[in-house]
């Protein structure tokens, strides 16, 4: 199927006479016949469901559909984009391991990486996206474990050079994790460039209508564990704390990482996505497909209104022609990035505050990348915990405003920009 069609069809076939829709399973429990039953589910020696805490129907249908868009071999929900992420890494990581992430990645993301999981022994060392081949390599140590980066750096809109980052990775044995939230797999599909990894905070597009929290997490099964195997001992040696089960021996490339995910992370941590959010969830994925090409197309017409515009510094849109990522944006992006501008606005910070103020049509709000345009100050918000170094680092200065540009007329969300331009005067 066209990916238009797996956002429909994909993840739930209703069989004869069962709910068209995804159903809603909105139990904690499951009830079985036998204990003999139930202890199979619990070895891993068959497939179902106990506990909601770690698995439910309702979301595995969901996570395979975004599986099947990204073009994976499994996936898993989590409760949001911020879990997803800590799962991903945390997986195959530990006390005393290192990862290196690309330094433009999400404030909040940052934060987890470089403050809580630093207090968990897992160092980070962050460096740009733009860095060369030689300086990426410089930044690996034995005890490395994964690389991080996003298709789409929010929000600086730094493009990843995705191929770039999976070589330097590959050549160290670790897997390469991409954050696809700000291009969606409508935009780019992280695995055919090299990626072995995708998390997503379904917050955003997928969700679409700032409706509900989420995470994905989707394996592209195609690392090889066991060629590392001195590297990934959770996935590569029998795990206590589940039966002495070798997860990369019983679920293969196609299945270890998700499943170990479930079965160990899921069952300790409990980040589950509700099932009602879920079900949410995919009625923001049906039209997908149909909202991101209009996300594109409206912010590109504002990223050349404001480009124009004499009361603006600077505009970073890697639609622009002008944009230093244009070529690396056509290349994994073709058909468009996403619905992000960030601008500055002549007067620095103060100018930025009061422009926003002015504006009627576009909301202040710390949400990005749904059906409303909305606005934010990242330095006053989202990236506050940041000092004028990691800023600068991050790609977000004080002046950077983060213009999310949803799908009302684009004629109006031109005439809101421009009559709070005007008020700035």
């Amino acid at each position: 199927m066209e990916k238009e069609t797996k956002c429909i069809h994909a993840g739930y076939t209703p069989k004869n006479g069962e709910s068209r829709m995804i159903p809603i399973v909105q139990s904690t429990t499951f009830k079985y016949d036998s204990s003999e039953d139930m202890g199979k589910l619990f070895d891993l020696e068959a497939s179902g469901y106990f506990y909601t805490r770690l698995q439910n129907p309702t979301n595995d249908y969901v996570a395979g559909k975004i599986c099947a868009l990204e073009g994976g071999s499994a996936a898993m929900l989590t409760s949001s984009g911020q879990a997803a992420n800590f799962y991903a890494i945390f997986n195959i990581c530990s006390c005393g391991d290192h990862v290196v992430a690309a330094s433009t990645i999400y404030g909040g993301t940052f934060n987890l990486f470089s403050v809580t999981m630093k207090r968990m022994g897992i160092e980070f060392t962050f460096v740009d996206p733009d860095c060369s081949a030689e300086e990426l390599d410089a930044a690996f140590k034995p005890n490395t474990k994964a690389v991080f980066g996003e298709t789409i750096a929010n929000p600086a809109l730094i493009v990843l050079d995705i191929e770039k980052f999976a070589n330097a990775a590959h050549k160290h044995g670790v897997p390469l994790i991409i954050d696809n939230t700000f291009a969606t797999p409508i935009n780019c599909r992280p695995f055919e460039w090299g990626a072995d990894i995708v998390t997503h905070s379904t917050t955003k597009y997928m969700d679409g209508h700032d409706a509900t929290v989420g995470g994905c997490i989707v394996d592209s099964g195609k690392f090889d564990w066991f060629a590392h195997a001195d590297k990934f001992p959770g996935l590569t040696t029998p795990d206590d704390s589940y039966h002495g089960v070798t997860y990369a021996e019983k679920f293969g490339l196609e299945g270890a990482f998700i499943t170990k995910a479930t079965a160990q992370l899921m069952r300790d941590f409990g980040s589950i996505q509700a099932p009602m959010n879920a079900y949410l969830l995919n009625l923001g994925l049906e039209s997908l497909h149909v909202r991101m090409p209009r996300h594109c197309e409206n912010a590109q017409k504002v990223a050349e209104f404001l480009e124009a515009h004499e009361c603006i510094e600077w505009v970073n849109y890697p639609g622009l022609k002008s944009n230093k990522y244009y070529d690396l944006a056509q290349k994994y992006m073709p058909n468009g990035t996403c619905g992000v501008v960030s601008f500055g606005v002549k007067g620095g910070r103060s100018a930025a505050e009061k422009f926003m103020s002015k504006l009627q049509v576009a909301m202040i709000a710390t949400h990005v990348a749904d059906a409303r345009t909305c606005v934010l100050h990242p330095a006053s918000a989202t990236h506050r915990q940041m000092n004028d170094e990691e800023l600068r680092a991050a790609g977000v200065g004080p002046d950077l405003v983060r213009f999310s540009v949803g799908i009302e007329n684009v004629n109006d969300i031109i005439a809101d920009l421009a009559q709070a331009l005007e008020a700035c005067k």
